[in-house]
């Protein structure tokens, strides 16, 4: 069992002993700590609470809700929500922040506190520094009982949302209505079981949700890879869809399946919504050092710019705002729109995809290979407690110095059609290896390849 605590938040599995895992006490303090922060910003403070719909969530609620009244902060609760949503909701409210409690794409036994600033956006490295110390011995102040923070709840907050999408000049519902689409879903028994079918009413499209109550109990691994969803990719091989639609528990990454239940990959979410933004005007993309090489390709081929930043939604953002882009997000599904908000978000996915797929009359294979053809390898290896990871990153970095080497975040080596991307998780106790070459054998190759490079690194 474990317990993460890091400058996004802390994340934890539930039960256990306090300080190893996500224990209600454990929840209490890093809520603390995080109120404590707000307070040093704004004596009169405002927060967004929502959670996705794992069964530790109303629990770890309560525990935050009560925490931050007790610190004299007014809370504003969304209840079951997704992250992008409560991440607009803090600019819907002018609150001083947010927290989504939720752990993503891992399994229900995990749960999470992610922490936004007043922009709606995950706090930075350095804010989340000072988060920490507050919450492991800081000085904090509870309120005195005349100064309790107020409770108050938001019932319309995924509806308001799908309306900011519906308004978006790139979003053509009607012809998106016209087309007659019908589509597939898994969204894990979770948050999305409910706000995707919201959205794909207001668009006219006719669907099957394959897991439709949010109750938590994920039907498969949550995180939507390939190897995780047999069920959706074998309803989608008859022909009787125009896609699938996957995304993880709190609704901010997006997978699709093709017509024909063939992987679009996570990596192509991306490349599809910028294929359609770039056709409409010329602009400057980016994703982070993980993601594929096609995004780039695609953007310099219309006549536009790309961009790469470290791993890390944080990072993404701060260069999308560097560089004033239209678009960026991540090779793992995460579409971030800055005409909506600076978040990755799925639902404004889904609705661009949709219009794209409206405009091009193309379906989704056809799409597919219209693109730069590259294969991703995403693997991992589990960390030894104690490990010294910076110092067996540097030594497969000092083996490879003669190639083309960055240490920007963690270690990528560069070759002519292909590479390799080490980094350590700041959410579990793992290496991840990203690879992409030519083929899927080589990607993975080259991904076993360094395990077993890395893992004799270790001994």
């Amino acid at each position: 069992m474990t317990l993460i605590k890091s400058i996004s938040g802390i994340r934890g599995t539930i039960g256990g002993s306090i300080g190893e895992n996500l224990t209600p006490l454990d929840a209490v303090k890093f809520a603390a700590g995080y109120g404590a922060w707000l307070k040093s910003r704004n004596d009169k403070c405002t927060v967004v609470i929502g959670r996705d719909a794992r069964p530790s969530g109303q629990m770890i609620e309560n525990l935050v809700i009560s925490t931050l009244q007790g610190l004299g902060i007014d809370v504003i609760n969304t209840g079951l929500s997704t992250t992008p949503t409560v991440e607009m909701l803090v600019t819907r409210y002018k609150a001083e922040g947010g927290i989504i409690l939720t752990a993503s794409h891992n399994p229900k036994q995990w749960n999470a506190l992610k922490l936004l600033n007043e922009k709606g956006e995950f706090v930075s490295g350095l804010d989340g520094a000072t988060i920490l110390e507050l919450a492991e011995g800081g000085a904090i102040q509870f309120a005195d009982v005349d100064d309790l923070g107020t409770l108050t709840t938001c019932d319309d907050g995924m509806d308001w949302h799908i309306e900011e999408i519906l308004k978006l000049p790139t979003v053509d519902a009607e012809l998106i209505a016209s087309k007659g689409f019908k589509v597939v879903i898994d969204a894990v028994h979770s948050s999305g079981s409910i706000a995707i079918p919201m959205l794909l009413d207001k668009l006219g499209v006719t669907y099957n949700n394959l897991y439709p109550e949010p109750t938590g109990q994920f039907p498969h691994n949550p995180e939507p890879l390939e190897k995780h969803l047999s069920a959706i990719i074998e309803a989608s091989k008859n022909g009787n869809y125009d896609m699938g639609i996957v995304v993880d528990p709190d609704v901010d990454r997006l997978a699709f399946i093709d017509e024909n239940g063939k992987m679009f990959g996570e990596e192509y979410t991306l490349v599809l919504v910028a294929d359609y933004l770039l056709s409409l005007q010329s602009g400057h993309v980016v994703s982070n050092m993980s993601s594929s090489k096609a995004l780039r390709d695609l953007a310099e081929s219309k006549g536009s710019s790309y961009s790469a930043s470290a791993v890390g939604e944080v990072n993404v953002v701060e260069e999308m705002k560097a560089t004033n882009s239209v678009l960026g997000g991540e090779g793992n599904g995460g579409i971030i729109l800055p005409e909506l908000h600076y978040g990755r978000d799925a639902l404004v996915g889904i609705a661009l995809g949709l219009t794209h797929l409206a405009k091009t009359g193309k379906t989704m294979s056809e799409l597919k290979a219209s693109y730069p053809q590259y294969f991703m390898g995403k693997q991992k290896i589990e960390l030894t407690p104690g490990l010294d990871v910076d110092a067996l990153l540097s030594s497969i970095a000092s083996l490879y110095e003669n190639d083309e080497l960055s240490t920007i975040d963690g270690v990528k080596i560069t070759w002519s059609d292909r590479w390799v991307h080490m980094r350590k998780s700041n959410t579990e106790p793992i290496i991840r290896i990203y690879t992409e070459a030519p083929s899927s054998k080589e990607a993975m190759d080259l991904g076993a390849r360094f395990i077993k490079e890395l893992q004799a690194l270790a001994l």
